[in-house]
C-alpha cells in the first residue's frame, strides 16, 4: 500500500492545476497518464534485455520502440495544458499512425498490427466525449481504407518480417493488443467505479442538506403545480409531503395571496429572471393540539430552471423555488410599525401637551404676577381693603389651579412609572360618592346645571383606596360639568354587578367624536384641536381616572355621541388587590384632598 500511495502521489503531482479541484476530472487525467507512463517506461526498460537476446534490431523493431516514446509525450502534453480531449485526439493519432506504419511493412491490411486499429475507438471512449470518439472512429476507418487502397494499388512495400519470425510477431502483436485492451477495460471500470462513488457522495451530501436545512426547495410548473419539494416542508407546514404535490401547496396559499403566488411563478418561467414574493401558507396544527390550523408568512424566491435540466419537450418551462418562513420577521415589522405609530402618537401628544401647558401655566402665572404687583403698589394705586382681599383671593385661586396642573402631571407620571401608591382599606362607597357630589354641587349650580345622584342605600362595603376612589369621582363629575352647556344635567349612578361595583357619570354635554373617542384616556389628549377648545384643562383627567381604576384591577369605558352627551363607566372589584409598587422619590398632594380643599375654599368665599 505504501508503494501504491507513493505512485499515486507522483501521479497527482503530474496533474494540471485545473484538474485538481474536481474528483472526477482528477480520476480521468490520472487514468490517462498512468498507463501511458508505466507502459512506455516498462517497454523502454525492457529494451536492453531485448537487445541482449535479439541482437541488432530490425527497422520495424526500432519503429515500435520509437513509438513507445509517443505516449510519454502525450501524457506530458496533458500534464502541462490540462486539455483532456486534445490529449485523447493526439493519442489516437499517434496510435493510428504507428499501426499504419507497422502494417505497411508487415503485410498491409492482413498484418497482425492492423488488429490494433480496433483499439483506437476503444481508447477514445475513455474521453467521455462524443467528438473524440467520432474522430477516433473516423481515423480508424480512414487507416483501414488507406491500407486497403495501398494493397489494391500494389504499392505495398515488401514485408520485412522473416518467415521464421512472422508467427512470433503475430502472437506478440495480438497479445499486446489484448493486453492494451485489458488496460483500457480496467481503466473504464475504474472510472465507472469512481463515478459511482462520487455520485453516491454527492447524493448523500444533497440528502444531508435537504434533510437538515430549514428552507424548502421546490420545483414547479408555470401553473404552480409542484413537481418536487424537499422534506423541510413537513416541518414548516406540519403535514406530509404527499399532500403538497400537484396543486396541494397552492391549496394551502391564502386566497388573497394566490394571484401574487401564481404571477411570480409565471413571470419567472416566462421572463427568465428571478422573482420574489411573500404570501401566507396554512400550517396544520400538531397532533393533540385543538387550536386548529394557523397561518405563517413565507418568502419565496423563484427562478427558471436551466434548459439542460428540463426535458426538451417541456414547452411550459419549469421553475425552482426556495421558500423560507419569515413569520417572525413579519411580526417584528408589525411591531415596528405599531411602535412607529405609537411614537408618532406620542409626538403628537407632546405637541398637544406643550400647546396646552403654554395656556394652562401662563394664565394663572400672569394672574399671580399681575395681582401681586398691584398689591405691592397699593399705595400708588390707592387700592381699598376690599379690592386687596379680592386680589389675594384671585392669586390664591390661580395658585391652586397651578398646583392642580403640576400635581396632575406628577400623578400621571408616577402612575405610568408604577410608583403611585394606593392603600387598600374597607370603606362605604355611597358615603364617598355623596360627599364628592356635595363638593361639586356649588360648581354645578354656578354653571346652571342639574347634578343628579342615583346611589342606592344598600351599596356593599368595598376594599380599595378611598382617596383614589374620591379622585375618580371628582374628576369624572368635574369633567362632566365642564363640558355640559348651561341648562343641561349630570347624572351620577352606582350599582353592583356580580363582584364588581359600577360607577356611571352621564352628561348631556357636547359629546365626543368617534375619531377622538378611540383615544380618550391617553395622557394629555383632549377632544378637538387645541385652538377649538373652550375649556381649560390638561387632558389628564380621564387618563388619571383610567390609571386609578386599573390600579384597583378595574377598567373604564366611554360611550359618547357628538352633541348628545357622554357616559363614562367605571367597573371596580369589590375586593381590590394591588401589587406593591416601586418606591417613588416624588411626593405629591393627594388628589382627593386637593379637590376637597379647593371646593371648601370656594364655599367659604361664597
Amino acid at each position: 500500500m505504501t508503494v501504491l500511495n507513493k505512485i499515486r502521489e507522483h501521479l497527482d503531482a503530474l496533474l494540471h492545476p485545473s484538474a485538481r479541484f474536481d474528483a472526477m476530472t482528477s480520476a480521468r487525467h490520472r487514468a490517462f497518464i498512468a498507463p501511458r507512463l508505466l507502459g512506455s517506461l516498462a517497454a523502454l526498460a525492457s529494451l536492453p534485455i531485448y537487445l541482449a537476446v535479439r541482437g541488432a534490431p530490425a527497422e520495424i523493431e526500432v519503429a515500435v520502440y520509437a513509438w513507445l516514446i509517443a505516449p510519454i509525450l502525450v501524457a506530458y502534453f496533458l500534464s502541462r495544458t490540462g486539455r483532456y480531449e486534445s490529449a485523447h485526439v493526439l493519442s489516437s493519432i499517434a496510435l493510428a499512425t504507428m499501426v499504419v506504419a507497422v502494417s505497411l511493412v508487415t503485410g498491409g491490411i492482413s498484418s497482425f498490427a492492423a488488429a490494433w486499429l480496433v483499439v483506437v475507438p476503444l481508447e477514445a471512449a475513455l474521453s467521455a466525449s462524443r467528438r473524440v470518439v467520432g474522430f477516433a472512429v473516423s481515423l480508424a476507418l480512414a487507416c483501414v481504407a488507406v491500407l486497403v487502397l495501398v494493397e489494391v494499388a500494389g504499392m505495398l512495400p515488401p514485408s520485412q518480417v522473416q518467415p521464421h519470425t512472422g508467427m512470433a510477431f503475430e502472437a506478440a502483436g495480438i497479445a499486446a493488443a489484448t493486453l492494451f485492451a485489458a488496460v483500457l477495460a480496467f481503466g473504464a471500470e475504474s472510472l465507472a467505479r469512481t463515478s459511482s462513488k462520487l455520485l453516491m457522495v454527492e447524493e448523500e451530501r444533497f440528502r444531508l442538506l435537504a434533510l437538515n436545512m430549514s428552507d424548502v426547495i421546490s420545483r414547479h410548473r408555470r401553473n404552480g403545480a409542484v413537481q418536487f419539494i424537499s422534506p423541510a416542508a413537513e416541518a414548516m407546514l406540519g403535514g406530509p409531503l404527499a399532500g403538497l404535490y400537484g396543486h396541494g401547496l397552492f391549496d394551502r396559499v391564502h386566497v388573497a395571496d394566490r394571484p401574487a403566488y401564481l404571477k411570480a411563478l409565471s413571470d419567472a418561467a416566462r421572463g427568465g429572471e428571478a422573482r420574489s414574493v411573500e404570501f401566507r401558507l396554512r400550517r396544520e396544527a400538531p397532533r393533540g393540539d385543538t387550536g386548529g390550523a394557523s397561518w405563517i408568512w413565507v418568502e419565496m424566491r423563484c427562478r427558471p430552471m436551466e434548459r439542460s435540466q428540463v426535458a426538451p419537450d417541456d414547452a411550459e418551462g419549469e421553475v425552482v423555488a426556495v421558500m423560507r418562513d419569515v413569520t417572525e420577521r413579519k411580526l417584528q415589522e408589525e411591531a415596528l410599525q405599531a411602535a412607529r405609530v405609537e411614537a408618532e402618537r406620542a409626538d403628537a401628544a407632546k405637541s398637544r401637551f406643550l400647546a396646552t401647558m403654554s395656556h394652562e401655566l401662563r394664565t394663572p402665572l400672569n394672574a399671580i404676577i399681575g395681582f401681586s404687583e398691584m398689591i405691592v403698589r397699593e399705595d400708588d394705586l390707592m387700592i381699598t381693603p376690599e379690592r386687596r382681599k379680592e386680589y389675594a383671593a384671585l392669586i390664591n385661586e390661580s395658585g391652586q389651579h397651578l398646583l392642580s396642573v403640576v400635581n396632575g402631571i406628577l400623578d400621571i407620571s408616577k402612575m405610568e412609572a408604577g410608583n403611585f401608591e394606593i392603600a387598600l382599606h374597607p370603606f362605604m362607597p355611597r358615603e364617598a360618592i355623596v360627599s364628592c357630589c356635595n363638593l361639586m354641587a356649588l360648581k354645578a349650580r354656578e354653571s346652571g346645571l342639574e347634578l343628579r345622584t342615583r346611589v342606592p342605600d344598600d351599596l356593599p362595603e368595598v376594599v380599595g383606596d378611598v382617596r383614589a376612589f374620591k379622585q375618580i369621582m371628582l374628576n369624572l363629575v368635574s369633567n362632566a360639568i365642564k363640558f355640559t352647556e348651561r341648562g343641561g344635567a349630570v347624572t351620577v349612578s352606582s350599582w353592583v354587578e356580580g363582584a364588581r361595583l359600577v360607577l356611571s357619570v352621564a352628561d348631556t354635554g357636547v359629546g365626543i367624536s368617534s375619531d377622538d373617542l378611540k383615544r380618550i384616556g391617553a395622557p394629555f389628549f383632549q377632544a378637538g384641536t387645541t385652538y377649538q377648545r373652550r375649556h381649560e384643562g390638561t387632558g389628564l383627567g380621564l387618563s388619571i381616572v383610567k390609571s386609578l381604576a386599573e390600579l384597583h384591577g378595574g377598567n373604564m369605558t366611554v360611550a359618547s355621541r357628538l352633541g348628545e352627551g357622554t357616559t363614562v363607566t367605571i367597573l371596580l372589584p369589590l375586593q381590590a388587590t394591588a401589587a406593591t409598587p416601586r418606591p417613588s422619590n416624588v411626593t405629591a398632594l393627594a388628589p382627593a384632598q386637593r379637590s376637597e380643599r379647593q371646593d371648601i375654599q370656594v364655599k367659604k368665599s361664597a
